[in-house]
């Protein structure tokens, strides 16, 4: 049986029947919430999201022969049938961010006062649910590192995020109940990187206001902590949504403070390195070469770096994408002449959907730059297909910078590249 071409709620039930699954077997076998089948059957003719028809289609074909020909049997049947009209799928995405608020007033509030300070029968507390020692939190690292570790390997990234949701809730429960300023601080550290991997999660998803609640509070918890690495990261993450909104003067002066505060940290980390790439970004954008190249040449310095120089967390910057950052800063100020070969070379190197896509664009942009149609189709339809396939806010974000080089170019299949970049802009709602 081939891939179905669009799966309906329909669909997916009669998957669900064939298998002979509970909604709640389903739901498990497919890692999302028996309220999400629920939703499918209740309403037939619904579309699901692209990620998953995607799982949809291997339970499909992963299926024993007789579920695939009960399957195509349910399908022919209900092909006679008159389907209901269809209706606006309605996804988790309000609750999580009512959620998401609700963790960020109190998270707010526990950071604000340390437990320490306050008048509270700790005893009593302790006897009712146990105070977070040190051991705890070590486990809350061990987690911590883990979902970031899930994050980086996840193809749809928001599937990510009702597991950080649940742990922030654990982390802000704690911090309620910590009993000395050490463990205080610890968990507060602990947070601040989990509001930025939370962050990181709604900006792929180009929701940019719930990203920044996340980096904003990820600063708080971090500056609590006295933890200079993580509160310059969190400031630069903040910025970076300026850089991707084309906010360039908001962004630089978040940069500089991220630099000052990059300079407190430990200097065997990365983490200054790293502002520099990001402000070297923000400086192309407003045309100013000299000081671009300066911030890129500062950022070459972690190459100088011995030992452990990143957390593959919060920080993983270790200079393997420098190329890809020159040559996206060249191709911003205009510059094909210097961008084009940093950028062939990075295209060689094993890269990720997200750096690939990136890569991509701005070969298609130069593409443009240079009247070289052919490149520019070349390269933007590689990157438009992999946006379709990974389903990623980052790498849409990055092709609706490319419209701004396509509208004046009269060629029609160029103009027809520019509408499949608006389209996949609408279908995704971003």
């Amino acid at each position: 049986m081939e891939v179905v071409e669009t799966w309906t709620g329909a669909l997916a039930k009669t998957l669900r029947q064939a298998y002979h699954y509970s909604q709640e077997g389903f739901a498990a076998r497919l890692g999302v919430s028996a309220r999400t089948i629920a939703k499918w059957e209740e309403c037939p003719a619904m579309q699901q999201k692209p990620e998953q028809q995607q799982i949809l289609d291997v339970h499909l074909w992963q299926a024993p022969d007789h579920v695939k020909a009960r399957f195509a049997l349910l399908i022919q049947q209900q092909a006679t049938k008159p389907q209901p009209v269809p209706q606006q799928e309605w996804t988790d995405d309000d609750m999580n961010r009512r959620e998401l608020l609700r963790i960020f007033t109190m998270a707010g509030a526990v950071i604000a006062t340390p437990q320490a300070e306050q008048a509270l029968d700790l005893d009593r507390i302790a006897a009712r649910t146990g105070r977070p020692d040190a051991e705890t939190a070590t486990q809350y690292e061990m987690l911590n590192s883990h979902l970031w570790q899930v994050f980086m390997l996840a193809s749809s990234k928001s599937k990510v995020y009702p597991l950080v949701q649940d742990h922030l809730a654990a982390l802000v429960e704690s911090l309620q109940r910590s009993a000395t300023e050490a463990t205080h601080r610890r968990l507060c550290a602990l947070a601040g990187d989990l509001f930025q991997l939370a962050g990181e999660i709604h900006f792929d998803a180009n929701q940019y206001t719930d990203a920044a609640h996340c980096y904003s509070l990820a600063a708080s918890a971090s500056r609590e902590a006295g933890a200079y690495d993580l509160w310059a990261c969190a400031m630069t993450r903040h910025a970076f949504i300026g850089v991707y909104e084309r906010e360039y003067g908001k962004a630089v002066p978040m940069l500089d403070l991220a630099t000052n505060l990059s300079r407190r940290g430990d200097s065997g980390l990365s983490t200054r390195h790293w502002v520099d790439v990001v402000r070297a970004e923000a400086l192309a954008g407003l045309g100013d070469f000299d000081g671009c190249q300066r911030a890129l040449d500062a950022a070459e310095h972690v190459r100088d770096l011995t030992g452990q120089i990143h957390n593959g967390g919060w920080l993983r910057f270790d200079g393997s994408r420098l190329h890809e950052e020159r040559g996206a800063c060249y191709t911003m100020l205009r510059r094909p002449d210097l961008a084009e070969v940093v950028l062939v070379d990075a295209l060689t190197h094993n890269l990720s959907a997200r750096r690939r896509a990136g890569v991509l664009v701005d070969l298609a942009a130069l593409g443009v730059q240079r009247g070289e149609i052919d490149k520019t189709l070349e390269h933007g339809r590689a990157a438009l297909e992999l946006a379709r396939r990974t389903g990623s806010g980052v790498i849409g974000q990055k092709l609706r910078g490319l419209q701004s080089h396509l509208a004046d170019v009269t060629d029609n299949q160029v103009r027809s590249l520019n509408n499949d970049i608006a389209e996949l802009a609408t279908v995704s709602g971003t």
